[in-house]
C-alpha cells in the first residue's frame, strides 16, 4: 500500500491529498478479515488538529483507510485558520495545543463560524467540569484518551450523519417552544442557546413528550448505537437542563433513574 504525499504549508498545515482505500474484490473474495470491523457509510471530509506525532500519523491513516479525506494541522493557530477557511464537516480537536490551547479555538471557531463545522474533542481530562467546558465553549461530542481507533471513527460518523433537516414543524411542551425550521428553542419567550447535541436530544424528548425516552435510544440517534462512556449523555443532560429549568421556572427535563429522560411539567409543579 502506497502512502500519500504530504505537503507541509508555511503555516503549519499539513495537507493530505484525498485517497479512497477500498478492499479489492480479490480480497473480499479470499476472506480476508476486514481492516475494521465498525460500520461506515459515506466519506467526510475532517479537520485533524493534533500536535503528537504519533497520534496524528496512526489516526491520520485510519481516517483514510475508512475512506475519509483528512487536513492535518500541528498546532492551534494553523488549525484556526484552516477551519475557518475550509470546509470541513468536522473537526477533531486535541485540547492540548501549543500556540493556541483547544478550548479557545474551539471558542473563536464558534463566534466566527457560528454552528459549523461539527467539533469532536480528544483530551485526557475526563472529569465532568471538564467536559461541560468542552460544550461550553461549543464541542459537538467529546472522547476521552485512551480510545480505540473504531470507536472516533464510529463517532465521527455518528456526527456527520446527525445534521438536522429545515422543517417547518414546531414542538411545544408547556412554556417550551422548538422551531425546527430555525433551529430556535425558546422557554417562556426567551430564546436558549444549545449546542447540536443539545438540540438533537431535545427534539428526540419533546417529541415522546410526556412519555419516557431510554438512554438506548438515545445513544442510538446520537451515536448510531455506539454507546460512548456513561457519563458523556449525562453531561449533555446536565447541560441541557441548566439552559432549560432556569430559576423561577418549572423543570422540566426529568431523569426516570434506571430508565432514561422525559420533557413534561410534572403535576403540581
Amino acid at each position: 500500500m502506497g502512502r500519500a504525499s504530504v505537503r507541509t504549508t508555511r503555516c503549519g498545515v499539513v495537507s493530505i491529498p484525498r485517497r479512497f482505500e477500498v478492499e479489492s474484490a480479490a480480497r473480499a473474495v479470499r476472506g480476508a478479515p476486514p481492516r475494521c470491523s465498525a460500520p461506515y457509510f459515506e466519506a467526510v471530509r475532517i479537520l485533524f488538529i493534533e500536535d503528537n506525532n504519533a497520534v496524528r500519523a496512526n489516526l491520520t491513516e485510519q481516517l483514510e483507510r475508512a475512506g475519509h479525506e483528512v487536513d492535518v494541522a500541528i498546532d492551534g493557530r494553523s488549525g484556526l485558520l484552516l477551519a475557518l477557511a475550509g470546509n470541513h464537516e468536522v473537526v477533531v480537536l486535541d485540547l492540548g495545543l501549543p500556540h493556541l490551547d483547544g478550548l479557545e479555538l474551539c471558542r473563536k471557531l464558534r463566534e466566527q463560524r457560528g454552528s459549523g463545522p461539527l467539533v469532536l474533542m480528544l483530551t485526557a481530562r475526563d472529569t465532568l467540569e471538564d467536559k461541560l467546558e468542552g460544550f461550553a465553549a461549543g464541542a459537538d461530542d467529546y472522547v476521552v484518551k485512551p480510545f480505540e481507533g473504531a470507536e472516533l471513527l464510529v463517532r465521527l460518523q455518528a456526527l456527520a450523519r446527525r445534521s438536522t433537516r429545515a422543517e417547518s414543524e414546531v414542538l411545544i411542551v408547556d412554556d417550551l417552544r422548538y422551531d425546527l425550521g430555525q433551529l430556535r428553542v425558546e422557554r417562556a419567550g426567551r430564546a436558549l442557546e444549545l449546542n447540536r447535541v443539545g438540540l438533537r436530544i431535545l427534539r428526540e424528548l419533546m417529541s415522546a413528550s410526556p412519555r419516557v425516552v431510554t438512554r438506548e435510544h438515545l445513544e442510538r440517534v446520537l451515536w448510531d448505537g455506539f454507546s460512548p462512556e456513561s457519563s458523556v449523555l449525562r453531561s449533555h443532560i446536565y447541560a441541557l437542563r441548566k439552559a432549560i429549568d432556569v430559576d423561577g421556572l418549572a423543570p422540566l427535563v426529568h431523569t426516570v433513574r434506571g430508565i432514561g429522560y422525559r420533557v413534561a411539567r410534572e403535576e403540581g409543579a
